[in-house]
């Protein structure tokens, strides 16, 4: 690759190309395994996993998989939280050749009926919280083979559940025993390739049935050790035995499935489980951690924890050896609340399509607030007209963030016509328009599709969104367009007032006439005890405006 104006701020430890291990992703599993085989692999509530024992773990699920009838090339889904389990069985997966396919838990059984059939699902795991979702979704979309477990189930002092305890079906498979039973620790002897699918990862979708992005080996293998070696200038400072990462962000979702579990992996870390965001646990489990820990995270999970009233009595700060935000643009208002904090912090950009990484700010280098960063070793990218996506825009205008490198999926799973419009001679059309600085420093200003058409105004709702969170008052905020009968749409903003605050509408309107364009200024206000987000934590503009289109008919 040529040389790009953003190399020049790479940090030290950076280099502008890599040749990446041609290792399959299970193969990952074997260097801490080897390096540190005692080291805490896992930390599950107290209940810990060594590096070695999940290696041996996986394999013996593996064989055993093996044994019912799982090949290469079948899609094993899933569909768990942030458990032992999960952990277990991807690799073992993975081991085969198998095609991991994520499934977010708290998705409904018409939801899950729908992915099953689009994927083809043959196996698929599950735990004891859902199953009555599963036994509905088997009714509609049969699977041949159903594994069970039950998140109390690698707690060291609890009962290990029972297919009668879990209230199986006849035929299911219960992964205790499954696992106990198996008697090989051998590697399967099963070719796999780097350009062989890894995982089918289900995009946010903001429309239908969310599209299922294909990872293959080489994009998760070069999103793993891209991560690492992006922040080797921070961990550096630490030895392998001192590494850790709290993983509250669900390993079904790609940035954690790269950023907390193979990250961890390539580094040695323990990986402290997490399996649901509560701010009030949370905040005593960093106050509990005895070395500071790498903790990846969303924007309204650090918005929580900032704001968290212990934030300052436990020292946040040396809890944290890197607090990451991705997943969503991160308010530069909260960004100056983390850096008064002290607390060391990057934020990036990524997607399913591009494996979790694209763009990040240096590690140690020059950080712009409000800026996603640059582009990671190997990545190129280009702006290109809105409108027409067949030219570069010239510099410091917005345009369509395209993007080109070993980070890109293969394809969309068996949607020959979403690839083809996505990608286009390799280069991967996000949706998201940016602008990019002098220095090559990019900026997010919005996903097309959120893009408010007021007056004949391009409005982009994240502009506003920035100056509602400046507001004292203010802790959560979103921007969306509802339809106007003289604008075409006009701009309505939602609101939740911090606790023991009093705010009125026109205050708030007030407020964004003194820092906004007037034809920006939200029209409309509605307050909420909360805002509608996602398993990450990502605010849902898609159901606000769901709820909008419903009033209007």
């Amino acid at each position: 690759m040529e040389e790009r104006i953003w190399h020049q701020h790479y940090d030290y430890s950076v280099q502008t190309s890599y040749r990446f291990p041609k290792v399959p992703v299970n193969g990952l599993l074997d260097i801490p395994a080897n390096a540190l085989p005692d080291k805490p692999a896992i930390d599950y509530y107290g209940s810990k996993i060594s590096f070695w024992d999940l290696r041996i773990m996986s394999l013996k699920l593996a064989n055993a998989l093996a044994d019912i009838g799982v090949k290469k090339g079948d899609r094993v889904g899933l569909h768990l939280p942030n458990i032992p389990q999960y952990i277990i069985a991807y690799y073992a997966a993975l081991s085969l050749g198998a095609i991991v396919v994520n499934f977010n838990p708290l998705y409904t059984p018409d939801e899950l009926t729908a992915l099953v059939k689009q994927t083809g699902i043959t196996t698929f795991v599950t735990f004891d919280m859902v199953i009555p979702n599963v036994k509905e979704v088997v009714k509609m979309a049969p699977i041949p083979r159903i594994i069970a477990t039950s998140v109390f189930d690698f707690l060291e002092g609890s009962e290990v559940s029972t297919p009668e305890s879990l209230q199986m079906e006849p035929g299911w498979r219960h992964f205790s025993t499954l696992l106990n039973e198996s008697k090989s620790e051998k590697k399967p002897k099963v070719e796999i390739t780097p350009a062989d699918p890894a995982m089918i990862q289900f995009t946010g979708g903001t429309t239908g049935i969310p599209k299922g992005a294909v990872l293959t080996h080489a994009n998760m293998v070069t999103a793993a050790y891209s991560c690492f070696l992006w922040g080797s200038a921070s961990q550096m400072y630490k030895t392998p035995e001192q590494r850790s990462v709290v993983c509250v962000l669900p390993f079904f979702h790609v940035y954690a499935n790269i950023v907390c579990l193979n990250w961890a992996v390539l580094n040695c870390a323990t990986m402290i489980l997490v399996p649901r965001f509560e701010i009030d646990p949370l905040i005593d489990l960093l106050s509990k951690v005895e070395n500071s820990v790498f903790l990846p995270a969303v924007p309204t999970m650090i918005n929580a924890i900032v704001n968290h009233p212990k934030a300052a009595e436990i020292e946040i700060a040396k809890k944290l050896d890197m607090l990451n935000s991705g997943g969503g643009p991160i308010p530069v208002e909260l960004i100056d609340q983390v850096n008064d904090l002290g607390i060391a912090y990057s934020e990036g950009w990524g997607m399913s399509e591009t494996t979790s990484l694209g763009i990040a700010n240096p590690v140690m280098g020059l950080k712009k607030p409000g800026s996603i960063g640059v582009p990671f070793p190997g990545m190129d990218v280009r702006l290109m007209d809105i409108d027409t996506g067949d030219k570069e825009v010239p510099q410091g205008e917005p345009g369509e963030l395209t993007v080109k490198g070993p980070l890109v999926m293969k394809e969309y799973w068996d949607n020959p016509e979403k690839t083809a419009e996505a990608l286009r001679d390799g280069w991967l059309y996000t949706g998201d328009i940016a602008t990019m600085d002098e220095e090559g420093y990019f900026y997010i200003v919005d996903r097309k599709k959120d893009m408010i058409i007021a007056g004949g105004y391009n409005i982009y709702p994240r502009d506003i969104d920035e100056v509602l969170y400046q507001h004292p008052k203010i802790i959560d905020a979103v921007t969306i367009g509802v339809p106007d009968a003289y604008r075409g749409e006009t701009v309505k903003a939602y609101v939740v007032i911090r606790p023991g605050e009093d705010l009125r509408a026109q205050d708030v309107i007030d407020f964004c006439k003194t820092k906004l364009a007037i034809y920006k200024v939200p029209k409309i206000i509605e307050f909420r005890d909360e805002l509608p987000k996602s398993a990450v934590g990502k605010i849902l503009r898609k159901v606000l405006r769901d709820e909008e289109l419903a009033k209007s008919k």
